[in-house]
């Protein structure tokens, strides 16, 4: 015995149109997004109001019906001790404590209670499955009414004493002490049935938090994910991208600052771009319009060339720069002419089925690079490509291998997982790892000190737009034992459609 010490949604007007939402975006979205965690903070806190709320008013409640039922049941026994004990003769016998106990026992008057009499060491007969705590006992005996809450077999109880005093003097204790033992199992139940009806309310509260977390999520977040939208399209080029205002809240503003900068955006790359679209038509103009007069200046030079020889030295020296000079630029117009068609997409691509191995060996054939590139092909490597744009690519990186770096220039030719892979090597000083990230630059030129030499810094450039067209890739580095490594990476079998 123990006993206690005494005492989904729709998209708004004027947002992008949002096409599928990817599945891994809509698992992010309902695990980390918005709504989850606006609808997680309200339930908690509602939760967590309605938990402390039951618990201050069970606490409360059982208190109060507590101290209501102790407080009842010390009234009630003094009351019944005042009418008793006066007729009680003392010292009394055992059978007057049993008699003075069966009379304040019973189901009469406060509750259902039993009653213990004791004077000294003699007591009534108990026969209740508790006994009465005996730190209540010794507050009792030492003159003061008292009551103790304990549990016993499972069940409370509540236990009050009193000590008698004589009739002709309060003060005086007459040694005798009545008890009363009654169980708790009303207040109990009545404080259950509380604790029930909090949890109930609690619950209501957090299903009804909720419901206003989803309505409040779903006002906030309709604009927040239309803000989204719109920022997405903006950002797959869509530049007429709106938001539609509506209000003057926060939300609204931003959605106002949202529209100004599409507006600024929009009205800054549409000018960058016809910056642009001016600058390849000039280019592309002028290219064109140097093209006929270099071709006769061409075709003069080299008959010039034929009889410098006979001219005097100076003359003749004179005759091969400018021959040079105007092969020069005569090359650099026609770079110039193929970099305006690809920038305008108007440079088709037309495949066929051809024998790579054939086409790297006529391109050098042609150039007369056979003798100085080693060579390592396979016997035959049959691919889909554009056989004059495949020729320009390798005619650019061998060319640049061979101007630029050491022998041994070395060629290589595999198949690797389904692609067309070429590797041109060579034993010169490598490529500056700074200087790697601008090589397919146009104009650029690694060395610094070659703003003279033959190349026009568009042939890498070039090279990189053709094995894009193709659906591949240059990448460019640097050897282990040193020199620089040109790789192409083209597929095997593109499709293309022929343009009409």
């Amino acid at each position: 015995m123990t006993a206690e010490p005494p005492d989904r949604e729709r998209a708004p007007r004027g947002a992008v149109p949002r096409g599928p939402v990817p599945r891994r975006v809509r698992l992010r979205r309902a695990v980390a997004g918005l709504r989850p965690r606006l609808l997680a903070a309200f339930v908690a806190v509602a939760a967590l109001s309605a938990l402390a709320t039951a618990a201050l008013t069970y606490r409360a409640a059982t208190n109060s019906t507590l101290e209501l039922t102790q407080d009842t049941a010390l009234d009630e026994l003094r009351r019944r001790v005042d009418v008793l004990a006066p007729a009680l003769p003392f010292p009394p016998t055992q059978g007057e404590l049993d008699r003075l106990a069966g009379q304040l026992s019973g189901t009469r008057g406060f509750r259902d209670w039993r009653v213990l009499a004791a004077h000294g060491t003699d007591h009534s007969e108990w026969t209740q499955p508790v006994a009465v705590p005996a730190a209540l006992q010794r507050t009792v005996g030492a003159g003061h009414a008292a009551f103790q809450r304990f549990t016993a077999d499972g069940r409370p109880w509540l236990a009050v004493g009193i000590p008698v005093t004589y009739a002709a003097d309060r003060a005086a204790a007459s040694g005798l002490a009545v008890y009363a033992v009654l169980p708790l199992d009303r207040e109990q139940s009545a404080a259950h049935g509380l604790l029930a009806a909090a949890a109930g309310a609690g619950a209501f509260a957090a299903v009804l938090a909720a419901g206003l977390a989803l309505l409040a999520a779903r006002q906030l977040l309709r604009p927040v994910r239309a803000l989204g939208d719109a920022a997405h399209a903006l950002a797959q080029g869509r530049l007429d991208t709106r938001l539609s205002v509506t209000g003057h809240d926060e939300l609204a503003q931003l959605s106002k600052t949202f529209n100004h900068t599409a507006r600024t955006l929009q009205g800054t790359i549409e000018e960058l771009r016809a910056v642009e679209s001016q600058g390849r038509q000039f280019a592309a103009d002028v290219s064109h319009e140097l093209r006929t007069p270099l071709a006769a200046m061409v075709a003069v030079t080299d008959i010039l060339d034929e009889d410098a020889e006979q001219l005097p030295a100076d003359t003749a020296t004179a005759l091969r720069m400018i021959s040079n000079e105007t092969g020069r630029l005569a090359r650099l117009v026609n770079d110039l002419i193929e970099i305006s068609r690809l920038d305008a997409g108007a440079a088709p691509l037309r495949t066929e089925d051809v024998d790579a191995v054939t086409a790297v060996r006529e391109s050098l054939d042609l150039r007369g690079w056979s003798d100085r590139v080693d060579l390592a092909l396979p016997a035959a490597l049959p691919v889909r490509i554009d056989p004059r744009r495949f020729d320009v690519v390798v005619a650019n990186l061998v060319g640049n291998a061979l101007r630029h770096g050491r022998p041994p220039v070395r060629l290589a030719l595999r198949e690797t997982d389904g692609d067309l892979v070429l590797t041109v090597t060579d034993r010169g000083p490598g490529i500056p790892p700074a200087e790697l990230p601008h090589l397919f630059d146009r104009f650029y030129k690694a060395d610094r000190a070659r703003r003279r030499s033959e190349g026009s810094g568009l042939g890498l450039a070039i090279a990189q737009e053709n094995a894009r067209l193709h659906g591949g890739l240059i990448e460019a580095g640097n050897a282990p034992g040193g020199g620089a490594v040109f790789t192409l990476v083209l597929p095997r079998g593109i499709v293309t459609e022929e343009p009409a």
